[in-house]
């Protein structure tokens, strides 16, 4: 595997590569010091995670999710600014699935993509339609909606022999998901960085997991991405989740810095320090009988 942490990130002025030009996509930034730093930390945290979790394999293909929504377009440009670079020797496809959501604005994606020369594909599912008929009156569409479009997402991957799909999962999802699974379901689980889907036969990457979202927000605005709402259906009203990232906002107000240092726990796990036998051979765990000399 490519350690891609080891190249050199050195930027001239403009933040490009020294004796080298940009991607598309960066050509027009802001040539401002703060936007430099933001650019360069969040690249630094995208490199180090592809690294620590070996996810390059020279010359695969990678199927990269877009929705239309900040994370997703931040994915995308930094993994094509790591390619342009020659620190990323992947393929990688733009996928964005049409879900037929109403109102939802199918030119954006497709213009945006095309003007950038960004290859992509374009699929239309109306698994909308099957979402509504699925769930109850008052009930959320979010967990359905995101399992149809997680499915069609791997079958496409297959389609264009890709090995992984690359998703734009950030640290304050993984920290909203280990609560919702902590209070909800009784478990000490999270996203993980790398994991293999249940058939074996595909990867699903989430490169900027270590990544704070208020960092890819302002990123995704000073990019001036078209940014496409995720509420077009009208089912966010009253999500755990959203309960989920008013706790951890309230908790990082009161205690600046609890976000990062929660997060940091989720790589450090002492399983002889849990309860779980299955992942510590507790029975083992035995006085010394011989008295010392």
């Amino acid at each position: 595997m490519l350690n891609v942490a080891d190249a050199s990130l050195e930027t001239v002025k403009d933040g490009t590569p020294a004796g080298e030009g940009a991607h598309p996509l960066f050509r027009e930034t802001p040539d401002s010091v703060a936007f430099r730093k933001l650019r360069k930390r969040l690249l630094r945290e995208m490199r180090e995670t592809i690294a620590s979790h070996a996810m390059v394999r020279p010359g695969a293909r990678w199927l990269v999710g877009i929705s239309g929504g900040k994370d997703s377009y931040a994915l995308l440009a930094l993994l094509l600014d790591l390619q342009w670079r020659g620190l990323l020797p992947v393929d990688l496809l733009a996928c964005n699935l049409d879900q037929g959501q109403p109102n939802f604005p199918k030119h954006v994606l497709p213009e945006f993509l095309a003007r950038y020369g960004i290859a992509h594909r374009i699929e239309y599912r109306d698994t909308y339609s099957v979402v509504k008929e699925k769930v109850p009156a008052g009930g959320t569409y979010c967990s359905l909606c995101s399992r149809l479009r997680r499915g069609n997402l791997y079958r496409i991957a297959r389609e264009e022999s890709c090995e992984a799909l690359v998703l734009g999962h950030h640290r304050d999802d993984s920290l909203e998901t280990f609560f919702l699974n902590l209070f909800h379901g009784g478990k000490l689980s999270a996203m993980p960085a790398k994991l293999l889907n249940d058939e074996g036969d595909l990867l699903v990457l989430r490169p900027l997991i270590r990544s704070a979202e208020d960092d890819i927000a302002r990123f995704s605005a000073l990019m001036q991405f078209p940014i496409i709402p995720c509420d077009l259906c009208g089912s966010q009203d009253g999500l755990q989740r959203n309960a989920m990232k008013a706790f951890l906002g309230d908790l990082e107000t009161r205690f600046p810095g609890r976000k990062e240092t929660i997060a940091r726990a989720l790589s450090q796990v002492r399983p002889s320090h849990l309860l779980d036998p299955a992942l510590f051979d507790f029975a083992s765990l035995q006085p010394r009988t011989e008295t010392p000399s």
